[in-house]
């Protein structure tokens, strides 16, 4: 069954383009460290959706990945031309991909996130009123910790 619901976005110079069908099956603030660095801020706000449902219009991504203090992979991909990361794909998601959400079209901000995770590295001057929070994940286990400055714990 096709959904009726579509929304649509892109990367900061047009370039790639694309639509989601459907309500996302998760939405959600992350306080990792991964996003932390992802995005150059305090956060990411990501929104998943299962991959059936997410469809590039135009332009072409490039991916990065990388591994996880807990072994597992991570991959982004971003514009190769302006360099802005559209989606999302940890190997823990299975079969659904992570939308930024500041790359959806106006009004950007359409759904609200329902829940927090790796609020143990949260900045301190952010708060919100998410009643679902969590220090971690229930799929976190630090395994590989050499490099400090991607800690989940804060490099401690």
């Amino acid at each position: 069954m096709v959904s009726d619901i579509v929304h649509i976005g892109g990367c900061l110079c047009g370039q790639v383009r694309y639509e989601v069908r459907g309500e996302p099956l998760l939405n959600g603030i992350c306080h990792c460290r991964y996003c932390q660095c992802r995005t150059g801020s305090a956060f990411g706000l990501n929104i998943y959706f299962h991959k059936s449902n997410v469809h590039i219009v135009s332009g072409k991504v490039k991916s990065f990945r990388f591994q996880t203090e807990s072994d597992h992979y991570f991959l982004t991909e971003f514009c190769i031309n302006c360099g802005s990361t559209v989606f999302l794909k940890p190997e823990l998601a299975g079969g659904n991909i992570g939308i930024a959400a500041g790359t959806f079209d106006p009004p950007t901000f359409w759904c609200t996130p329902s829940v927090e995770v790796f609020t143990r590295t949260k900045a301190n001057f952010f708060e919100t009123e998410i009643s679902k929070r969590y220090e971690t994940t229930k799929y976190h286990q630090e395994v590989n910790i050499d490099d400090t400055s991607k800690r989940g714990s804060g490099g401690a």
